[in-house]
């Protein structure tokens, strides 16, 4: 079996409450997920002290790859398995088992910003494409400055900051372009960010970039952007805040994508809604896990701790850690049942 180095989330904070349960359990994946895991993994060890979670960052395309060749029990991951991966043959996971996709992180993605003399910012999915692409070169470009009548916005360059490595966050990013604006953003939704420019790796890096910089602007999960500015996107005739309430309001209104398992609960987000007090950009990251694993006792450490995660315990715990918004009640019902029948 490969190691792994985990670290960065891993919390080590053990209980002193035991249970029938014993032994340690490995993932990695989406960056975007780290302090929700820290908060779940800390109440998760401190009911189980006989438990350890570890949990790495490394990013969702790090993290699929590695519970794909085996390296780790669970994936952390802002892009869902593809309906293939899940349905092939997965090293921990037990013979033509397969692997499911849970959305248990449901949080904003902001374009966070630091523009010289510049409070507030309204875009559309139009004028985020022109600036991410580069046909947008400058803060005071007539397209900007109609979205935000009265804004005293500076004749300075843009400059768009993006994740240097495969990364779940920008794959929703390029989704929500790619339907809400396909005339400006021609490109299919990826991991990798089709353009060069100023790029920084993780949430964290695009973070820094942005805190450090002027007149700069960058996408990043919300739980990584305090204390920055952040644009309320276009929706219908109204502009809408990112928050953990419009945020959860999009899945809700967003079916389910057609062709999975039943248990394979992977959600077709509807980036061009007109819904009144929607958040169009949201990363909805999921939790990968095998159905039936090879190693018995590995199934059972795994489903015990997403059944921590999904509970409203957990995700409660992830929303005042993280800022994410909890699952609604009715998602949380299908979560928790398909996580029961992992064994």
């Amino acid at each position: 079996m490969t190691a792994v180095l985990l670290g960065g989330c891993a919390v080590n904070e053990q209980g002193d409450v035991e249970s029938d349960l014993a032994g340690t359990l490995d993932g990695a994946g989406s960056s975007a997920q780290g302090a929700a895991q820290d908060a779940w993994i800390a109440g998760f060890q401190r009911a189980n002290a006989s438990v350890t979670v570890n949990y790495d960052p490394a990013g969702s395309g790090a993290g699929r790859e590695q519970f794909i060749v085996g390296a780790v029990g669970y994936a952390g991951s802002d892009t869902a398995l593809s309906k293939d991966e899940a349905s092939g043959e997965l090293e921990r996971c037990a013979p033509g088992s397969g692997a499911i996709d849970l959305p248990v992180y449901l949080s904003p993605i902001v374009l966070a910003f630091n523009v010289e003399g510049v409070d507030e910012l309204r875009l559309d999915a139009a004028s985020v494409a022109g600036i991410f692409s580069g046909e947008i070169e400058r803060w005071n470009d007539p397209a900007l400055a109609r979205l935000n009548p009265g804004a005293t916005l500076p004749d300075a360059r843009i400059t768009a900051v993006h994740r240097s490595d495969d990364s779940g966050t920008t794959e929703n990013f390029t989704d929500y372009l790619a339907e809400a604006a396909p005339e400006a953003w021609p490109h299919e939704p990826d991991d990798a960010f089709p353009y060069e420019g100023e790029a920084a790796q993780g949430n964290s890096g695009i973070a820094a970039v942005i805190r450090d910089g002027v007149n700069v602007i960058g996408y990043l999960d919300a739980s990584r952007a305090e204390g920055l500015g952040v644009a309320s996107l276009a929706v219908g005739d109204e502009f809408v805040a990112p928050s953990a309430e419009s945020a959860a309001a999009i899945v809700d209104v967003s079916p389910m994508e057609e062709g999975r398992e039943p248990d394979d609960l992977v959600v077709d987000i509807d980036r061009a809604t007109t819904e009144a007090g929607v958040y169009p950009l949201v990363l909805v990251s999921y939790l990968i896990a095998c159905r039936e694993y090879a190693d018995p006792a590995e199934g059972e450490l795994v489903r015990a701790y997403l059944e921590w995660v999904a509970s409203g315990e957990g995700q409660d715990a992830a929303a005042d850690d993280a800022g994410s918004a909890p699952i609604s009640a009715s998602l949380r019902d299908r979560v928790l049942a398909a996580v029961a029948e992992i064994s």
